[in-house]
């Protein structure tokens, strides 16, 4: 059965190619582990990388780590997908982490406040996506993990201070820091630097009540909303330039335009199935990347409904309504689906 390895997987597989140090080959183990595809073609794929990973870990455990050695933090993905929330300090990060789930941060007027990643989950419609509140992007304080783990989330949410005059310089110096980790968002043209990945990112500029908020605004969506561009728009056009959301966590204004603007930032799609003559379960749906095919969701279903698979009917959007579709045909968000074999 083929493995059907993701775009995220064969990164991973590429920083661990390059890896150097024990902590570098552990990560990029993880986040291989994370991101692979889990069925029945990739089981023995999932238990060589498990050995691989009780090997190196063993092996460093040996060693002794050194008194100044760097802390790794991973955080397991769940639901939809994993967004890492990045940002200056005092950007409130932290309160919107607690504004859009149950988690519960430290919320402080000081920085710093947020010294290891903190994991929340934001309930969107009938999904969960996870964002993972990091400590900020700041030269003088660095934390040598954060950049590993903004590289094995799925998308990135840039968290500044409208409310701030120098709000320009810190998202350049945000978006210093992440290059310095070997990190690009957004739409980047070219070819990647060896080492280099790129996540597609959000642009939230938090505290849009604040005192000369929106003129902060219009001079960040006129040099970034372009490069930070989401691949679809956000209804109702709140967003300049389609990847720039103003929003506050302390009135709320926004809020829910951000929860769909993250889960867009994750490019994937909820697909429904159905068996002939049943309704589908509209609360259960499979998330698979845009893109993806009725082959695909078969083979999520299981892999002899793949192997069998002759053709499918699909109810979406305004053209089908039962209409019959080859197994290639692409599917979009909230599609039902009918597999026939």
């Amino acid at each position: 059965m083929p493995a059907n390895l993701t775009p995220e997987y064969l990164a991973a597989e590429e920083r661990f190619k390059q890896a150097r140090s024990p902590e570098e080959k552990i990560a990029a183990l993880e986040a291989m582990l994370s991101a692979i595809p889990k069925h029945k073609g990739t089981e023995k794929m999932q238990a060589d990388l498990k050995r691989r990973l009780k090997k190196l870990r063993g092996e460093k455990g040996k060693k002794g780590a050194t008194r100044h050695a760097a802390p790794i933090h991973y955080v397991e993905r769940e639901g939809a997908g994993q967004v890492a929330l990045v940002g200056p300090p005092n950007s409130g990060k932290s309160a919107l982490l607690a504004a859009l789930t149950r988690a519960t941060p430290t919320i402080a007027d000081y920085p710093f406040s947020t010294r290891s990643p903190l994991p929340g989950m934001m309930p969107f419609e009938n999904i969960q996506v996870q964002l993972v509140d990091l400590p900020p992007l700041d030269p003088l304080f660095p934390e040598a993990w954060v950049p590993q783990t903004i590289r094995n989330a799925d998308g990135v949410a840039l968290v500044v201070d409208l409310g701030d005059a120098a709000v320009l310089d810190h998202l350049t110096q945000t978006l210093e820091q992440l290059d310095q980790g070997k990190i690009r968002v957004g739409q980047v043209q070219g070819e990647l630097p060896r080492g280099f990945v790129r996540k597609p990112a959000l642009l939230v500029g938090n505290k849009c009540d604040r005192p000369g908020a929106r003129d902060n605004l219009e001079v960040l969506a006129e040099l970034w909303g372009e490069r930070l561009r989401l691949a679809r728009p956000v209804p109702p056009q709140n967003a300049q330039a389609g990847g720039l959301l103003p929003v506050s966590a302390q009135t709320g204004e926004n809020l829910e335009e951000l929860r769909r603007a993250l889960f867009e930032l994750l490019g994937v799609v909820r697909v429904y199935t159905k068996s002939p003559g049943k309704k589908p379960d509209r609360q259960a749906p499979y998330v698979l990347p845009r893109g993806a095919t009725v082959r695909d969701i078969a083979a999520r279903v299981h892999k002899d409904v793949a192997a069998g698979l002759k053709f499918a009917r699909l109810w979406g959007g305004t053209r089908f309504d039962g209409q019959r579709v080859e197994r290639d045909h692409v599917l979009e968000d909230q599609d039902i689906v009918e597999l026939h074999t």
